[in-house]
């Protein structure tokens, strides 16, 4: 067995020992789990208030996804997916079931049969958002996808799949990287694939969430200093659960996913993806990060 068969038997092994630890979790976060600090404020400007909200047709926000989208448990707090933090948005009428997987690409999400999972409980009217890349650039056989044939070829299995069953996909590209060049400026670095994406979503007619622009627009007005509050950066001792600190320039704590979910939020607002009264708070500043909600550590076995 050669090196990249080897990579890809690992790869696919410990994916294996995720979903059978039930460290996949799909689990609904409806704003109901928010603090009454967030479900009592006043939004601001374009945002719905909470009468138009409370009127709105229940439906379902499903995220597929990698580890910058999925959900953390407590031992690993305060590091978070934009997904998990996306309740912080969502009217009452909205439940949003976090689906991402750490380490999934487009492919493996698919082929370990994630899609199919989502597919089965989809319902018309729910909205499916869709975010690869980080993973696709991968070399390894399990993920590895070409920005222009396979990604495309494989995103198109959730533009179909959401369609068929009535529901609104929604292509987002990747986030990006905490990546600065020597001037201090944030760099592009998923090469072609949210290229690819943005292609897709115009040749198939869906909305696309450009995460990849809007993302480094905000890295380079934060600058390399100012990002490190956002990307899940700690000193040594300052978090329990990193007793020897990290710096993590791909993933994200809490602050830093609540303003990602902020940048796909006001996106969705401003092209009118959601029915009215579905997103809330886009204006507002300073959400704690006591707004996310972080689930008990899962057993293993």
């Amino acid at each position: 067995m050669n090196r990249l068969h080897r990579s890809t038997h690992r790869y696919l092994g410990r994916l294996r020992q995720t979903l059978r630890s039930g460290a996949f979790l799909g689990t609904a976060l409806s704003a109901a789990l928010l603090s009454a600090a967030l479900v009592g404020s006043s939004v601001g400007a374009g945002d719905a208030s909470a009468a138009s909200a409370s009127k709105a047709t229940r439906f379902t926000i499903y995220v597929a996804g990698d580890s910058t989208a999925s959900i953390y448990d407590a031992t690993l707090a305060p590091r978070t997916g934009w997904g998990q933090a996306l309740p912080v948005f969502t009217g009452p009428a909205v439940t949003v079931r976090d689906a991402a997987l750490s380490g999934a690409s487009s492919k493996s999400f698919a082929d370990l049969g994630l899609l199919d999972t989502i597919l089965s409980t989809i319902s018309p009217g729910d909205y499916l958002l869709i975010s690869f890349g980080h993973n696709d650039e991968k070399a390894d056989e399990a993920r590895h996808t070409d920005p222009y044939t396979t990604y495309q070829s494989y995103l198109r299995r959730y533009l179909d799949g959401a369609r068929q069953h009535g529901a609104h996909p929604v292509l987002v590209t990747p986030v990006e990287r905490r990546r600065f060049d020597t001037a201090g400026h944030a760099l592009l670095s998923h090469g072609e694939y949210p290229e690819a994406m943005r292609q897709l979503a115009a040749a198939e007619g869906v909305p696309l969430i450009d995460l990849t622009t809007s993302s480094r627009a905000r890295w380079e007005a934060l600058g390399p200093e100012g990002t490190q509050a956002e990307f899940l950066w700690l000193d040594p001792a300052e978090n329990p659960n990193y007793p020897d600190g990290v710096q993590d320039n791909t993933h994200f704590q809490a602050h830093g996913a609540i303003e990602v979910a902020r940048l796909i939020a006001q996106d969705l607002c401003r092209q009118r993806v959601l029915p009215p009264g579905s997103l809330v708070a886009l204006n507002r500043t300073a959400i704690p990060d006591s707004a996310i909600t972080w689930p008990a550590a899962v057993p293993v076995g």
